[in-house]
């Protein structure tokens, strides 16, 4: 340990520990951080989101992921709602390292139970999916409920709201680089907080989340995000994304 704190002391300030005397040695001004206004109110986005979901339901930054024309969802006031059997809807824009803010509210559905039960799910880059699910008294294995990374790792909390109350995610996501040789160098990580409580503590995410077999990385890029039908009317509003 000393070894290492030394090293580190002559690399930030030229001198080993016991040489510095002059506080200002550790001190530096640049580089500046930008700065960002907060939005007006929680969950509101700052200054430097891209707004994919806002006020009034605009669905203009989603494409049906299939035909990408035009996402066939269904708007109602400022939410945009699953309409089952029109398929998953996906961003026009692509995205890497974020920090993702979506709110999402399930069907009062009291004669489904488990997987049936107020299901979606919200796909980073196209393939890792944070689960979305009425799992409050409704009994399904624990890497699927909402909070997941699905089938690789349960919340560790369940911080749901009543049944028929919007819910809050807040995804701080890293993605997954590759050599040149499509070997993985970094896996992906994400942090979720849902409801501001932190329930996916920089998880190292395995590979894509796969509903039959075992995960396994294949090379990309900077891709889009997802939200799926799953046949259940999940509602969705408020989503916006910071790029990191």
């Amino acid at each position: 340990m000393r070894i290492s704190l030394l090293l580190v002391c002559m690399a930030v300030t030229g001198m080993a520990c016991g040489q510095i005397t002059d506080p200002t040695a550790t001190e530096f001004y640049e580089p500046v951080p930008p700065k960002v206004q907060p939005g007006s109110e929680m969950g509101a986005p700052p200054s430097d989101a891209i707004v994919l979901l806002g006020p009034g339901a605009d669905a203009s930054e989603w494409v049906d992921d299939d035909t990408q024309g035009p996402a066939e969802w269904t708007s109602e006031g400022d939410a945009l709602v699953v309409k089952p059997g029109t398929g998953y809807i996906s961003t026009r824009r692509k995205f890497g390292d974020m920090q993702l803010h979506v709110e999402w509210k399930s069907p009062n559905e009291p004669d489904k139970e488990g997987q049936g039960r107020g299901n979606s799910g919200i796909f980073l880059q196209g393939r890792y999916e944070i689960q979305v699910l009425e799992s409050e008294g409704s009994d399904t294995y624990t890497n699927g409920q909402a909070g997941s990374v699905y089938k690789q790792t349960p919340p560790l909390v369940n911080a749901l709201r009543p049944q028929g109350e919007w819910q809050s995610y807040d995804v701080i996501y890293t993605a997954p680089h590759f050599s040149k040789d499509g070997i993985v160098v970094r896996p992906a990580y994400v942090t979720l907080l849902m409801n501001g409580v932190v329930v996916l503590n920089h998880f190292e995410i395995k590979g894509p989340t796969e509903y039959i077999g075992l995960p396994h990385y294949l090379p990309h890029g900077d891709d889009v995000i997802k939200l799926q039908d799953h046949g259940n009317l999940v509602s969705y509003r408020n989503i916006w994304v910071r790029e990191l």
